[in-house]
């Protein structure tokens, strides 16, 4: 049953209302040479095993490369199991779970996670409580000016390889926490924060954040950037893809 939310008489009394001859009239921005009157040649319906058969056809026309984008999505296989557990309703709507049954498998699933986390990272703890990666960057930054030895410091440096959205988030959980944000830029023929370029940061700092791999899908010279931080007295904040660190040295 289609649903048409105005009838005609709604409609010209709104086109009245804003001093419109018709619905043509709220397209008159639009150049001709754009506007397109000519009937769209749309095929006559198909039945639905009809519709499939297309679908597929057109779908077998392309053919997917490999993604080199960066910015957080790189090629990785996601196995059927995983799309039927998260799809279970147990899992997806357990948010705040009451009934005793379902708290327990809860309980179950953050206990795998964090045991997977902790093995992947190579860290003794791992925290499931997190919203995204972008809240939990901001959580670590507040952590570890907390936890600094000299209290007194809230500078924390952010390089630009760090991916766009979560500097945003971090300066928004932070800021008004009086903690200083300091994004030093990256070097544009490599794709990376050189070591070197720390060393341009004045003043003390809390902490260096250190993305693996960065926005640009380049891996940071993680050995050389932590050995700088730790000498000028500065912690430092692994962001990385778990899904990496199958791969790459643990934080």
């Amino acid at each position: 049953m289609p649903f048409i939310p105005h009838t005609q008489e709604e409609r010209e009394a709104m086109l009245l209302s804003i001093g419109a001859l018709d619905m043509e009239a709220l397209f008159d921005e639009i150049p001709e040479p754009l506007q397109y009157r000519d009937p769209m040649a749309i095929p006559n319906p198909l039945r639905e095993m009809e519709i499939s058969r297309l679908m597929r056809e057109r779908a077998d026309m392309d053919r997917a490369g490999l993604c080199f984008i960066g910015a957080g999505a790189y090629e990785h296989h996601i196995p059927a199991a995983v799309w039927e557990l998260a799809g279970r309703g147990e899992f997806y709507s357990a948010y705040t779970p009451y009934q005793a049954e379902a708290s327990q498998g809860t309980l179950q699933t953050i206990f795998e996670f964090q045991s997977m986390i902790s093995a992947l990272t190579g860290m003794d703890l791992a925290n499931a409580s997190l919203y995204d990666g972008a809240t939990a960057l901001g959580e670590a930054v507040l952590m570890a000016v907390r936890a600094h030895r000299n209290r007194k410091i809230k500078r924390v440096v952010i390089p630009r390889t760090v991916h766009p959205h979560y500097r945003q988030v971090v300066r928004t959980l932070v800021e008004a926490q009086g903690v200083e944000i300091v994004e030093p830029d990256y070097d544009p023929e490599g794709g990376h924060f050189a070591p070197e370029s720390l060393d341009e940061v004045e003043g003390d700092f809390t902490a260096l954040v250190i993305p693996q791999p960065n926005f640009f899908g380049i891996l940071e010279e993680v050995d050389a950037l932590t050995d700088r931080a730790r000498a000028r007295g500065a912690l430092v904040i692994g962001v990385v893809n778990p899904l990496a660190l199958g791969v790459l040295a643990p934080p």
